[in-house]
């Protein structure tokens, strides 16, 4: 391999040319499509596709098995899994492409990735509700509230909640239709939030497809640092996808997907067994824990 690679600067003139008239030929494929933006973007691709073949001089075989890996995602995505969007987390273009939708826009809360495990229509839960519905793991108390970057609380926010169980597994994984830590729920009228949930825990992502394959072939962890997933929508505000993370995780800098920011880690206070939670709730000799989340929304078109 590593003569291959050293053999892309020494392709002759006349190759080299060959080559380049190849690239020209398919970008000028594209000349005419109607969708300008379609046209932009194939032909960008098609640039930068040609220069990564000639960059690393593609072998045939080497083509054979992108293909065949490329099969296999598609073999393994259902309804349930996304085996595309978890191949674009691992190489950072998910974090990537979030970066350039969500540009910083003063104090609000910075975005992150929304991962293969979102779904839509969760159950809706009041102010206070638990989102646990039966998975196992640490009862956490969360709390917070949502505001513009203008400081005013924005009343009437829908929040749509899910995490990994404490055995490192989201609901859809089980296949049995059950609906668990996944909910939704809407803030009151000052902006405020109030959920039980679990105390997050590192799991893996899925690492028994090609995506899997493809960690262990470069010696990568497919470990997640432990985070609580929150969607946040609200009139007149640009939507958000992010995550809290638990400071002190071994796996902050080393996250699978590269989703982990600072302004993202929250202490999760642990809570000795019999301390009063904060509504009430009995939950017998259990310890749990509590986290501060406060939520600043950009507005709509930043």
């Amino acid at each position: 391999m590593s003569e291959q690679i050293s053999a892309a600067g020494q392709v002759p003139a006349e190759q080299r040319a060959r080559e380049q008239a190849l690239t020209e030929q398919v970008v000028a494929s594209f000349d005419q499509a109607q969708d300008a933006r379609l046209q932009q973007l194939m032909q960008a691709l098609t640039r930068h596709l040609h220069a990564f073949l000639r960059e690393v001089r593609l072998t045939e075989e080497e083509w054979r098995q992108g293909i065949a890996f490329l099969t296999h995602a598609g073999h393994i995505t259902d309804d349930k899994r996304q085996e595309f969007i978890l191949l674009s987390d691992v190489l950072g273009a998910s974090m990537q492409t979030i970066a350039i939708n969500n540009q910083a826009y003063a104090d609000a809360t910075e975005a992150t990735v929304v991962g293969p495990f979102f779904v839509e229509g969760a159950p809706q839960i009041p102010l206070g509700g638990d989102i646990a519905a039966g998975a196992p793991g640490q009862p956490c108390w969360v709390e917070g509230t949502v505001t513009g970057t203008d400081g005013k609380p924005v009343p009437g926010a829908r929040i749509e909640l899910w995490e990994a169980d404490d055995d490192g597994f989201y609901d859809v994984q089980y296949g049995d239709d059950r609906v668990a830590a996944r909910a939704h729920l809407f803030t009151d009228d000052e902006g405020n939030y109030r959920f039980w949930a679990l105390t997050p825990t590192p799991y893996p992502i899925p690492h028994d497809g090609p995506v899997g394959g493809l960690l262990a072939a470069v010696g990568r962890s497919p470990m997640r640092a432990s985070h609580l997933h929150f969607k946040v929508s609200a009139e007149g505000c640009r939507t958000l996808c992010t995550h809290v993370f638990v400071r002190g995780d071994d796996l902050l800098g080393t996250d699978a997907v590269f989703g982990v920011k600072d302004s993202l880690i929250r202490d999760f206070e642990q809570q000795s067994a019999g301390t009063p939670p904060p509504d009430g709730r009995d939950l017998g000799n259990a310890t749990w824990a509590r986290v501060r989340f406060d939520i600043v929304l950009a507005p709509a078109g930043a």
